[in-house]
């Protein structure tokens, strides 16, 4: 697996994007795309980037969102459409004609609109642990979380300016950990991730952006009205013990990509929000035979 690098695109007056390879771009093979979840970065995918067969199936092109691991923009306001944007950039800038796409929770939606935006360029996406609506009355209705609750504290304690020394605290990280991975998250993987967390989110600029990935997730726009312009085909995966998108959601929402080629919902037994994380195998099992029927 390459460490993290940066590259540039035009999008919001220049922005340098966290990109990571799981080995060198062979061009004889498709590309998945990873986009990762809520405050993490592209190590989310290390499952994924040692697994030898899905490595072997595709390119493995892990890309962090705006306000997320070394992703920077010239402008500081930013929107899921616009980590999408810069994602196509990415893979322009590359020289890759053609993607799938794999997201995780907010990495979901940026697939979603990855697909609306570009179907000539997208083959495909899986989405994962995700929903394609606004936190809604009518997700909660369903089952899932309610992310305005979760969010508006963090987005009220994040509005003050700090100084250089500042660094994420660790109950914002856990909270978050508690919602992706479950109860069952190693101490070692919470290790991990509180070291990373607070790698990426340090003095105000580190604030500013883990601010705005909060109210994005609070404040985004849904995707109902827009799913009937994705052409690729969908597979959907989602968890039994999922704590934020629950099952439900996934099975009605499912139903609104009207015209795409083929989409479907899996559902992992035991599997939580996070599933790339929880349940690589299935995960990566489920996804390369994805890519080589659809490629």
């Amino acid at each position: 697996m390459g460490e993290t690098e940066i590259i540039t695109v035009p999008h919001l007056g220049t922005s340098t994007i966290g990109y990571r390879f799981g080995r060198p771009y062979d061009a004889s093979l498709p590309t998945l795309v990873m986009v990762n979840s809520f405050s993490t970065s592209a190590d989310l995918y290390r499952p994924q980037f040692a697994d030898e067969d899905l490595a072997a199936t595709a390119n493995l092109l892990a890309l962090e969102p705006y306000g997320h691991g070394r992703t920077r923009a010239g402008y500081e306001q930013f929107t899921y459409w616009d980590s999408a944007i810069a994602d196509l950039q990415v893979l322009e800038a590359l020289g890759i004609r053609a993607a799938f796409v794999l997201g995780t929770s907010q990495g979901g939606w940026v697939a979603a609109r990855m697909a609306v935006l570009a179907p000539d360029t997208i083959r495909g996406i899986v989405p994962l642990g995700t929903s394609m609506d606004t936190e809604s009355p009518r997700s909660r209705e369903l089952g899932c979380w309610d992310g305005v609750a979760f969010c508006t504290p963090a987005i009220d304690a994040l509005a003050a300016e700090v100084d250089d020394d500042w660094v994420i605290p660790l109950e914002l990280v856990d909270a978050t950990l508690a919602e992706g991975f479950g109860d069952d998250i190693a101490p070692e993987e919470r290790a991990f991730w509180h070291e990373t967390h607070q790698r990426n989110y340090t003095g105000d600029a580190g604030r500013r952006r883990l601010r705005l990935s909060s109210i994005n997730l609070r404040d985004r726009d849904g995707l109902h009205g827009r799913l009937d312009a994705v052409r690729c085909p969908v597979l959907w995966m989602h968890g039994t013990e999922d704590r934020v998108y629950s099952v439900a959601n996934a099975e009605e929402e499912i139903r609104l990509f009207t015209h795409s080629a083929d989409a479907q919902v899996r559902v992992v037994d035991g599997g939580a929000h996070f599933l790339s994380a929880s349940h690589p195998d299935e995960v990566g099992q489920a996804t390369a035979e994805f890519i080589r029927r659809w490629a």
